[in-house]
């Protein structure tokens, strides 16, 4: 038989009752976000923008084609940044027993005889040339000297030279056939020399190995 409860006894229990449930309730809600995934799917990152008008690297690339119509390629432009200036004596050694192959007169040789200069025959009185002589011809105008040093020079794994050239501030790196600075074509290279064109004057000079 059971025994009556008190007004008291039953307001604790429901008190009691009331916690039970909200414990229960807490918990079940704990459960359910540890075992339960998000169904919202994460957004992408949004790529970064890119920096226009970024300068590209100008060590390692190839130089884009000459639009001549040789079809020569133009040649590297290098950073003289790192460049080493010390003399290799043993390299300028190799380069002094390389013979001179050019054609006409030796510009290394100061034995070679002068080039001959006809004079005109002047007449007897000032300014009145001879009957017999021949009318002046005005002289050519001389091509400019290539404004390019020649400082050195490297050997590829294909056993072709590649030469090292100064042109003001900038310093280029080429091969035979291509051209430097848009305007100066290399066509041969050796050790002590490299033979080069003016493409403006469409004039050809061999200019000398120079230490720095």
């Amino acid at each position: 038989m059971a025994l009556p409860l008190g007004i008291e006894n039953k307001r604790q229990v429901y008190i009691l009752v009331a916690l039970l449930a909200v414990i229960v309730c807490a918990g079940g809600y704990e459960l359910k976000g540890s075992f339960g995934g998000s169904s919202t799917p994460a957004r992408p990152v949004a790529a970064a923008r890119s920096i226009a008008g970024q300068p590209a690297l100008e060590q390692g690339r190839t130089a884009t084609a000459n639009p001549s119509s040789s079809g020569s390629q133009e040649a590297q432009k290098l950073s003289n940044a790192g460049i080493d200036p010390t003399l290799h004596l043993d390299k300028l050694a190799l380069s002094e027993e390389v013979e001179y192959l050019g054609t006409g007169r030796n510009i290394f040789s100061a034995e070679s005889e002068p080039a001959h200069i006809e004079v005109p025959a002047a007449g007897a009185r000032p300014g009145q040339h001879s009957a017999n002589a021949a009318p002046a011809v005005p002289e050519k105008p001389r091509p400019p000297a290539i404004d390019l040093k020649y400082f050195g020079y490297t050997q590829a794994k294909d056993k072709s030279l590649q030469a090292f050239f100064v042109h003001g501030d900038d310093i280029f790196v080429a091969r035979a056939g291509e051209i430097v600075d848009h305007r100066y074509k290399v066509n041969a290279i050796m050790p002590g020399s490299v033979q080069v064109t003016d493409l403006g004057y469409n004039n050809t000079q061999t200019l000398p190995l120079q230490s720095n």
